[in-house]
């Protein structure tokens, strides 16, 4: 399974150090931001989930959340206040920004470590039954039928989609051209393997930067990799 990548954003380093290597150590794959400003300028549609402080130099961490949820590619993501304004109406202001969770300094790691696991697995059950999968910016509404680029739909074909969205809900796992052709085109009666290798192509081609994640395992098959 891959590893949840985490951003911490905070301007004691100290605390980013220590919280960095925890979570490492829990399994996550962790950066640091020392400001809003620097990590507006990161990748975070990578990101599984935010740890972010408040009160930071000159954006606090309330005004880059706002950001971050006005943004298609970036809303999904979760975020965690860690802050000392622990007042009811800083928590209330937090989480009508859509704020998963909320913790009050100081705090201990345990407790860090424990509201990560909790909110990463609401993440994934909400994102289930929604019917929405997705890598970093490669998003699938299954429901809706539509994909998005870095939040910019894309024009894939039935077989296109049927296809991303298979192996995206199996990241890791490597299907066959015939379980491709069985799963795909059930309801068709003569299809050739060289079909799915086009699809394949083309699928890679219009995913852009996540083409190279569609991997070629020779003599068995395709799949999404991390």
């Amino acid at each position: 399974m891959a590893k949840h990548k985490i951003l911490v954003v905070d301007d004691e380093e100290s605390l980013c150090e220590i919280l960095q290597f925890n979570l490492e150590v829990d399994g996550y794959d962790v950066d640091v931001a020392y400001s809003a400003e620097q990590a507006l300028g990161m990748p975070l549609e990578e990101y599984s989930l935010i740890l972010l402080d408040v009160m930071m130099g000159e954006m606090s961490g309330f005004r880059m959340a706002h950001l971050l949820k006005a943004k298609p590619e970036t809303a999904r993501i979760p975020i965690i206040f860690c802050t000392a304004k622990d007042t009811e109406d800083d928590v209330v202001t937090g989480l009508n920004l859509g704020a998963d969770d909320y913790i009050s300094k100081p705090f201990s790691i345990r407790e860090v470590l424990a509201r990560v696991r909790s909110v990463l697995r609401r993440t994934a059950a909400g994102d289930a039954e929604s019917g929405k999968i997705g890598f970093e910016g490669l998003q699938m509404d299954l429901r809706r039928k539509v994909c998005t680029l870095d939040g910019k739909e894309m024009p894939l074909t039935k077989k296109e989609f049927e296809i991303l969205a298979l192996l995206l809900s199996n990241r890791g796992v490597i299907f066959s051209r015939e379980e491709i052709l069985r799963r795909i085109w059930s309801d068709e009666v003569i299809v050739l393997d060289r079909t799915v290798d086009v699809n394949i192509t083309r699928l890679r081609r219009k995913i852009g930067p996540y083409g190279e994640h569609v991997v070629t395992r020779l003599g068995y098959g395709y799949g999404f990799e991390d």
